[in-house]
């Protein structure tokens, strides 16, 4: 079963290229598959075009996924960045 977390966004400019470069580097941290998804779309959160592809404004809902060994502390890393850089909660 994949680990998750559904976050909002509080940035005023979303995820734009500065935070996207910070989740997909925590991300890489990590063995399992971790995804993001938004807007019906899903894409591989270690995937920084993948990332800036979704175009996810502020207050938008995402919901980070991870599926694998180490899924559980990846989720908590993630979440813990988001919050740490002010990009949402």
């Amino acid at each position: 079963m994949a680990a998750e977390k559904t976050i909002t966004i509080t940035d005023s400019t979303g995820v734009h290229a500065r935070p996207a470069t910070v989740l997909v580097n925590k991300a890489g941290n990590f063995s399992s598959d971790v995804t993001v998804e938004y807007n019906g779309k899903s894409v591989n959160l270690k995937s920084i075009m993948g990332v800036m592809s979704l175009g996810i404004p502020k207050d938008a809902e995402i919901k980070i996924v991870a599926e694998g060994a180490d899924e559980v502390e990846a989720i908590e890393a993630i979440y813990a960045s988001i919050k740490e850089t002010g990009l949402g909660e």
